[in-house]
This record gives structure tokens, sequence and C-alpha cells, in this order.
């Protein structure tokens, strides 16, 4: 497929610069493209390669535009125009319509026609599935669930029993929707299992890395809301609320009942403990430890960054004397208190 730059620059609201009928049909960085490619520039640490790209055509702000030798699309988002004409270049792969006959297909489950079911697919009694939505290969979908139109299920993915998944949702290879949750009670007799009879109810536009794992509700349901984004290996525990347009790096884990607010941005190996409310508009810096609620907006973190050995072991070994320190320095507070006190 091939575009001609002003089909982009009106489709995407960018101002052009250079010849409207060129055309592209393939993206590459500015270091390896060729004619025919649109690269992009987003980062001012990539500027040095504006000047010798052999792109066709280059996506940047109002900015960089005087320094860049080929046609370009001036745009207030570059990052974002380059995602839109990315996926417009690169479209996911067809749908072939049809239930393999590997499949399986349980009792009063609804499949349309335009639907997609890959060899080894098992879909569970009374499952809905809307139109155009495709299953890869081995996934498993439990009892009494409901998948909307044209959300897309790699292989190996698990949906267990009574989970709701929204429309134009990606849902990644390994990922399992819907296991029960850590709810365990300790007694004299040792822990025993506390049934995990809610659902997990997911909202349209969706994405969700490999090997994720959302856990079902203990009573109410597990609940993502519309536009959330998942990276790979992200855990979501019992009862969870992730508001809407979240985006969670990988490896992060959420504790059972916490609530994350709106458009929170979350990097990689972040743990949040449970029961915390997260307002709107959270930015939690990689591997930040959460064990308060966060009552308002704003950049937060809890874990220094690299340091070179010898000085790391010193501030470790200060961290370990903070609290004889303060010690020390309250019992100076009430003997210079009492001093004063005796002068006065």
């Amino acid at each position: 497929m091939a575009i001609r730059l002003a089909e982009l620059a009106v489709r995407y609201g960018c101002e052009l610069h250079g010849d409207p009928d060129l055309e592209v049909s393939a993206v590459a960085t500015l270091g390896e493209a060729t004619e025919g490619c649109i690269a992009f520039l987003a980062n001012p640490g990539y500027q040095k390669f504006l000047a010798d790209t052999r792109a066709t055509a280059v996506i940047l702000n109002a900015a960089a535009a005087e320094s860049c030798n080929v046609a370009c699309l001036v745009a207030e988002n570059p990052y974002a125009v380059y995602a839109s004409i990315a996926t417009e270049l690169y479209p996911p792969p067809a749908l072939r319509p049809g239930v393999h006959k590997l499949a399986i297909v349980g009792e009063g489950a609804s499949v349309p026609d335009s639907c997609e079911l890959s060899p080894g697919v098992v879909i569970g009694r009374n499952v809905q599935l809307g139109e155009r939505v495709y299953l890869g290969p081995n996934c498993v979908i439990g009892d009494d669930s409901v998948i909307a139109h044209d959300t897309r299920l790699m292989a190996n993915v698990s949906v267990y029993q009574d989970v709701h998944i929204g429309a134009r949702c990606n849902i990644h290879a390994g990922t399992v929707i819907g296991s029960d949750g850590f709810g365990i009670a300790q007694s004299a007799q040792g822990w025993l299992k506390v049934p995990q009879i809610g659902g997990v109810r997911i909202g349209d536009d969706v994405e969700i890395g490999a090997t994720c794992t959302i856990d079902r509700g203990a009573i109410d349901s597990t609940e993502i809301a519309a536009g959330v984004k998942l990276d790979n290996q992200v855990h979501i525990a019992h009862n969870v609320q992730i508001g809407a347009h979240s985006a969670i790096a990988g490896q992060t884990g959420i504790s059972g009942s916490s609530r994350i607010g709106e458009r929170c941005v979350m990097g990689g190996q972040v743990a949040i403990s449970g029961h915390l409310t997260i307002a709107d508009d959270v930015f939690l810096m990689g591997r930040s430890i959460v064990t308060k609620s966060i009552n308002q907006s704003g950049t937060y973190s809890s874990v220094l960054s690299v340091e070179e050995a010898g000085k790391w072991r010193k501030l470790a070994a200060r961290f370990k004397r903070l609290e004889s320190m303060a010690a020390r320095i309250k019992a100076l507070e009430v003997k210079l208190k009492s001093s004063m006190d005796g002068e006065n």
C-alpha cells in the first residue's frame, strides 16, 4: 500500500512541506530509512540523524522542520501521528471467517459467521461473541463469557467463566483473564480458600500484553475501563479497578481492591499494595513501591537510581544508621529545649 503525503497531511491535520504527490509505503528509523519510507522525530536526541536521512518524508514538530532536507509532515505530536500512519500502513491480518474443524463450540454459544476460530479453540456454554472476533490457536473461553465485536485474542489466551471483554480489544499470547484471586483465610487448621465468585469486566479499546494475569473479583468484579493499555507480564489482583486510558508497564503488580484513577501511567516493576486509591493523572516512575493512597495528581517515585557500587555501599550503611541518628537528634532537641527553658 502506498499513500500520498497530501492524503496523510489532510487526514492527520499536519502541515506539509514538500511535494504533495510523494508516496510512502513503509516506516523506518531516520538512520535506516530509504526511498518510500516515512520516519519520525520525537526525541531530540535523534535529531543528529535528520540531516542525512534518506527517508521520503519525516514526521516532526515545527522547531525541527527547519533542519529537515526532505519532505516533512509538521505535527504538534509527531509520535502520535506516526502511530496512526504506521497503523494504516501495517493493518492487522485480514480475518478468514469460519470455525476450524479442530475448534469446539459449546452448547448455547453464539458465534457470528464473521468470526475466525483457529485450531484448538474451545468455546464454553452460552458464550457470546460479537462480529469479527478473532480467536487464535488454543484459546479457551469459559462459560457465560462475552467478547464484543472486532476484538482479537492471540494464541493460548485463557478466559475463565463470566468475563466480559469490550470491543476492539487486543489481548496477546498467554494471558489469563478471570483466574481466582489470592483469597485465603487463616484458620486453626491452616489456610482456607475463599471462593472467588466475581467476574472481570474489560472496556472497549483495551490492549493487554503477553502473559498478563487478571484475577476475577472475590464478590464484585475486577474492572478495567476503556482505553487502558497493559504491557507484558502485568498482574492485576482481584477487585482492582483501573480508570480509563491508564497505561501500565511490564512486571507491575497491583494488589487486591486497589483503585487506579484515569490517565495514570506506571513504569516497569511498580508495586501497589492492596486497598489503596490512586488519583487521576498520577505518574509512577519505574520500581516505585506504593504503600499508601495518592490523592493528588503528579509524578511520584520511591526508589533511588543506580549509583557506582562503592558509593551505593556507603549510602546503604548510612540508611541503616538513620534510626540511631534520629534518636540522637531527638535527644539533642530535648536537651536544647531543657537548656533554653532553664535560661528563661
